[in-house]
Order: C-alpha cells, then sequence, then structure tokens
C-alpha cells in the first residue's frame, strides 16, 4: 500500500498543545484514496527535526510528504508556497527545545536562496474551503523551525532526486491553548476542523498531481 507521510511537530514556546501534533495523530493510521497515513512526531529542534524527517522518508518511501505546524496568529489553515533557506528564531523572541536559537545564518550553507512546495496550492485550498474549512495559500512560512523543515525536507528529496511531493501546512492555535493568558487575542480552530481541513488538502493532493489552474481569491496578504 502507498504511504502518505504526515508529520506533526512537539510542543513548544507559549504552545503546551501542539495542533500539528494533534491533527497527526487524528490522521495517523487512517487511509486517504487508496493510500495509509503513516504520522510522525518531530521534536522542535533546529537540524534534528530534519534528520527525523528525512529518515521516515527514507524508510517508508512515501509519495507524498505533509508537514504540519502551528502559526500563532493565523485564523486559517495556510499552505505554504515558499520555504527560504534562514534561520532567524531571535526576530520571534523563540529558541528551539533544547534552547538553541539561531540568527540570520542559513539552513543549507551551500543550498539555494529558496525552494518551492511541490504541492498542489490551489487545489488544496479550493478543497478546504469546500470541505468549510478557512483556508488559503501562504507566502511566508516565517523563519523560524517550521520554515527550517520545510526547507531541509524539501533539499533531501531534490538532491536526492526522490520525485516525491511535499509541502508545509500551518495550523491556528486550538482554542485551549489560545485561552491561556499568554495567548489571549489569538484565533483558534478545533482539531477536528483543523483535521477535516488537512485531510480534504492531502485528498486534493493525491486527486490532482499537477494544479489546478483556477484562482483563489484571498482577502490578505499572509
Amino acid at each position: 500500500m502507498k504511504k502518505i507521510l504526515v508529520s506533526g511537530f512537539e510542543p513548544y514556546g507559549h504552545t503546551p498543545i501542539n495542533p500539528a501534533e494533534s491533527v497527526m495523530r487524528v490522521l495517523d493510521g487512517t487511509r486517504i484514496g487508496s493510500s495509509e497515513v503513516c504520522g510522525i512526531l518531530v521534536p522542535n529542534n533546529f537540524f534534528e527535526s530534519i534528520d527525523v524527517v528525512t529518515a521516515a522518508i527514507a524508510e517508508l518511501r512515501p509519495e507524498l510528504v505533509v508537514m504540519l505546524g502551528e502559526y500563532a496568529g493565523r485564523a486559517v489553515v495556510t499552505v505554504e508556497r515558499i520555504a527560504q533557506n534562514l534561520n532567524d528564531s531571535t526576530r520571534y523572541n523563540l529558541k528551539d527545545n533544547r534552547g538553541v536559537e539561531i540568527q540570520g545564518e542559513p539552513i543549507i550553507p551551500s543550498g539555494p536562496a529558496a525552494y518551492r512546495s511541490t504541492l498542489p496550492l490551489r487545489a488544496m485550498v479550493k478543497a478546504m474551503r469546500d470541505a468549510g474549512v478557512p483556508a488559503d495559500i501562504s507566502d511566508t512560512a516565517a523563519t523560524f523551525c517550521c520554515n527550517h523543515l520545510m526547507y531541509g525536507v524539501l533539499h533531501y528529496i531534490v538532491t536526492n532526486q526522490l520525485g516525491m511531493c511535499a509541502g508545509w501546512i500551518h495550523l491556528p492555535q486550538l482554542p485551549q491553548v489560545a485561552a491561556l493568558t499568554e495567548n489571549l487575542g489569538n484565533p483558534s480552530m478545533s482539531r477536528e476542523t483543523a483535521a477535516l481541513g488537512v485531510h480534504a488538502g492531502i485528498e486534493a493532493a493525491l486527486l490532482h498531481p499537477q494544479d489546478v489552474d483556477i484562482p483563489i481569491p484571498s482577502r490578505f496578504q499572509i
């Protein structure tokens, strides 16, 4: 049976429950189309996170790799277009879970400036919206561990000529996390709604190896 690898980050910063882990666990072991979803929990650490996901890719040889993370402050599920070759966690006043902060350094010194997601972004966002889940395309994955992992995995796939589709989906905070004093005012989304959106997006990615050629209107630049 074909495999779909779905990765989810562990808690970090002001996020004691990461929606990425929660949604990954909902989808782990399920089937989408004729493929089995294999979930993996990823440490929120620079470089270690890349090693964990690329090891899973080498073991499973999935047809599709979908990485999940939280983006506090966003109100919709966002499918990332670009991963840039830059670590800059100090601008968010964040350290990884080992206490490491990196400022203004490349992820791969010899790598290109950026990689583009190879997922069909428009088809995925349309499917999510059709399923009743607010979603959009994003042009920035920020410069913390999410962008770091997305870039590292795309670099691994390209340099090893694996030919599989891969990309990133950001999720809003969970309601119980947005209710914490330090997070008040942040938008939130339930685990069930976020999981429905990710499921619909993956299903669309399997159905559309080439993206649909239709406009996906957006109200905001994300």
